[in-house]
Formats: structure tokens, C-alpha cells, sequence
């Protein structure tokens, strides 16, 4: 007979640290001026981050990189999703623009790094210092999230 036996540890969250950034630029732009000041390599991930529910599909951007010396797995997440609605009037307007939240409770932020793995706070503040040399960045910083509800979309 063949025994299983489940460790605690199975079970426990990964461990990462969350920055949010707030700029106007797209998410392929960013990404180049993050690989260009922080040498990092993202690059756009093969699937988006998805929700499916009665109202809407909405799909998030999602770029990835790995960082080999550090052993850590960098993800650049779009907070927000636009989408056209087409209405069914024939009146002036034919359709609108809704716009929905990974992050409901951080609306202001544009988009996070989640870097998965456990660094120390001195890379963490050296990152997003680097961060906010970017001209088009307006500023950047770390999120805690043990305060957000909506932690478990960041969760993939």
C-alpha cells in the first residue's frame, strides 16, 4: 500500500514583493525602458491574465522575466483593462469604453512588478530607485499586500 504524506509547506503562499507604478505610457514601452535602466529582459508573456464572469471578459497585459542570479521570477502586470462596449441604441453614441481593475482598492497605480522570491529590502529599494530614474515614470514604489483584498488576482 502506498502512503502519502502532505507537508504543511505545501500549502503556504509563495512569497513576493509587490511594486506599483504609476506612468502614462503603454505596456511594450515600459517594458523597454525597464529592460534599458534596470537590465532586466521582459518580454510578453505567451497568455494574459483572464477573468471570465456574466458582465465581461477582461484580460490583463502580462510580460515576464527571470532572473537567474538572483533565483527570482519578475512579472510586469497592467492594472487596468479598456474595453468598447457597443450599445444598441441608434442614437449619437454607438458605443463606450468601460474600465475595469486587477486591483480595485489601488486605482491610481498603472501597473506592478510582483517579483516572486525573497528579497532582501536593500534590492527592493535599489530597484524602484532605478524605477523613478525613468523620466516618464512619475514615481514607483512597494505596495503592501497584506492590506489589499484583491491580492488573490495577483496569484497565477
Amino acid at each position: 500500500m502506498q502512503v502519502h504524506a502532505l507537508d504543511l509547506n505545501d500549502f503556504c503562499e509563495e512569497k513576493y514583493t509587490l511594486i506599483g507604478i504609476h506612468t502614462t505610457l503603454e505596456d511594450y514601452k515600459l517594458a523597454f525602458l525597464l529592460n534599458s535602466h534596470l537590465k532586466t529582459s521582459f518580454h510578453r508573456a505567451t497568455y494574459n491574465l483572464d477573468f471570465n464572469n456574466t458582465a465581461e471578459d477582461v484580460s490583463f497585459s502580462i510580460y515576464d522575466y527571470t532572473n537567474k542570479e538572483y533565483d527570482f521570477e519578475w512579472y510586469l502586470i497592467a492594472n487596468s483593462c479598456t474595453q468598447e462596449v457597443k450599445l444598441n441604441s441608434r442614437g449619437l453614441l454607438q458605443s463606450t469604453e468601460t474600465k475595469t481593475y486587477l486591483i480595485n482598492e489601488k486605482k491610481k497605480v498603472d501597473f506592478f512588478i510582483k517579483i516572486v522570491g525573497e528579497a532582501d529590502s536593500a534590492y527592493i529599494t535599489k530597484t524602484i530607485d532605478r524605477i523613478n530614474t525613468i523620466n516618464q515614470v512619475v514615481t514607483s514604489y512597494q505596495v503592501d499586500t497584506n492590506t489589499l483584498k484583491s491580492k488573490d488576482f495577483l496569484i497565477f
